[in-house]
């Protein structure tokens, strides 16, 4: 079959190496199963996309989409006899707009990479995964990513106003391209199918082209609060406090004692703390009245119980702060497996999740670390496990399933910002009503009839 598939795609290398196939054919989630593809293609332009996608539905070969590689529920792992399409090198930021204050990206381009080019026109994407050094903006569509600042700021789909992507369809029409959204600030011409496929993780289309929204560069450096507590649960109570008297700081994030030590180990950046919680907090609103937030965020925190809360001074050490919490997840995963949680509770309920997780932790002696987005409620449990121990897996993903229906339980949602992928479609069964299920499952019959885009993934018909 991989013959006739090259010999129908001119001019595109099909890769075959059983060894470079193993090493796209999942992301960095724990434990999630990959299949056997039967190959592999780096796409280049969106024509090669349509290309690939029409011979593929013509013999019934299932696509599955991938970036760099780095999400955390499967959402990219191959299945069984399948093709890998990685878009990692469809990478040219194609328009930066400053008059519109818009950019054009392929979905190849990194995070990073993007905020320093539209930097240099004075203008920002915020979107901010902690990923965000090597995650891509394809990736980040696909999940809805959020990051550290999406409290103030909002989420990929707050910033995504039009896309270009390859679609099915009947079979004949397998491999179109079609744009969707627009250039412009308002539009609702017809449904919203942009923010359809944001967050639908590839199992509609694959998109090759993103018309982004932009904001003014910020003008100034944000201020940094840093509360110190001798619980999670109590710097989960400073922030259903900080919810409610209406602060809101640009990102307010949760590292535990676990967390911060496994950074400072590897990274050596001169953090230490006997808390068993740290809650760093970002303010950027300019002048005196940033400087107000900033002194009634510390406040919260004192009176929430902190062992002690300052303002940062040192832009150095305010920075090595937020360092540590984007390095959190990759400390971790040093030390042994990780299984990640992403659920996402209403902020009053913070501390209660808190709390559930140190209880299912105990129940089920396992080693969980946490980090999070406490600010918009977003908890990242971050499971540890001996290497080879199945005894301790089986303990672990028992846990893992425990905060999903907690979660639930306390009118959260299972997947914050990583996706459904394969992990956490029984939680996603366990969270909606059977009749939103179908809806989903009839929009994924009728945009993809043939099952060919991620086919297992997220409702998994």
């Amino acid at each position: 079959m991989t013959g006739s598939l090259a010999t129908d795609l001119p001019g595109v290398e099909l890769i075959t190496d059983a060894d470079v196939l193993a090493s796209l054919s999942h992301d960095d989630a724990e434990w999630a199963p990959a299949g056997r593809p039967v190959g592999a293609v780096r796409a280049r332009t969106t024509e090669e996309v349509s290309a690939i996608v029409a011979a593929c539905a013509a013999r019934r070969i299932p696509v599955v989409a991938r970036g760099a590689g780095t999400g955390l529920s499967g959402g990219a792992n191959a299945v069984d006899g399948g093709l890998v399409l990685d878009l990692s090198r469809m990478n040219k930021i194609l328009e930066i707009d400053p008059d519109n204050m818009i950019a054009v990206v392929q979905p190849g381009v990194v995070n990073d990479d993007l905020k320093a080019a539209v930097a240099e026109h004075g203008l920002w994407y915020p979107p901010d995964p902690a990923s965000a050094p090597w995650s891509t903006i394809g990736g980040n569509v696909a999940t809805n990513a959020g990051g550290l600042c999406c409290l103030k700021y909002g989420v990929t789909r707050d910033y995504v106003l039009g896309l270009r992507a390859v679609v099915g369809g009947p079979a004949g029409a397998y491999g179109t391209p079609v744009r969707l959204g627009h250039r412009t600030t308002k539009g609702v011409a017809g449904y919203d199918l942009v923010s359809l496929f944001v967050g639908s993780e590839g199992t509609l289309g694959i998109v090759t082209e993103i018309t982004l929204r932009l904001r003014p560069a910020r003008k100034a450096a944000p201020r940094t609060v840093v509360g110190a507590f001798d619980s999670v649960v109590a710097a989960g109570n400073a922030v259903a406090a900080s919810t409610r008297l209406g602060l809101l700081p640009t990102a307010l994030e949760l590292l535990d004692r676990a967390c911060l030590q496994a950074v400072e180990e590897w990274k050596h950046l001169g953090l230490s703390s006997t808390a068993e919680a740290l809650l760093l907090a970002q303010i950027d609103t300019p002048g005196e009245a940033g400087q107000d937030e900033a002194n009634a965020l510390a406040r919260v925190f004192q009176d929430a119980g902190a062992q002690w809360a300052e303002q940062s001074t040192d832009e150095f050490e305010a920075e090595a702060l937020f360092a540590a919490r984007r390095l959190a997840y990759p400390a971790m995963e040093r030390l042994g497996p990780v299984l990640t949680e992403d659920v996402c509770v209403p902020r009053s309920a913070v501390p209660a999740m808190l709390a559930s997780i140190e209880e299912s932790a105990a129940r089920h002696g396992v080693a969980i670390a946490t980090i999070a987005h406490a600010g918009d409620g977003n908890l990242h449990p971050l499971i540890r496990t001996p290497t080879g121990d199945e005894a301790a897996r089986e303990a672990a993903q028992a846990a893992f399933e425990e905060i999903l229906t907690a979660a639930i339980n306390l009118g959260g949602t299972v997947t914050g910002e990583h996706g459904v992928g394969l992990l956490k479609r029984g939680g996603l069964r366990q969270e909606l009503e059977p009749a939103v299920l179908s809806m989903m499952q009839a929009v994924k019959q009728t945009l993809d009839p043939l099952d060919l885009f991620n086919p297992g993934k997220v409702v998994g018909i």
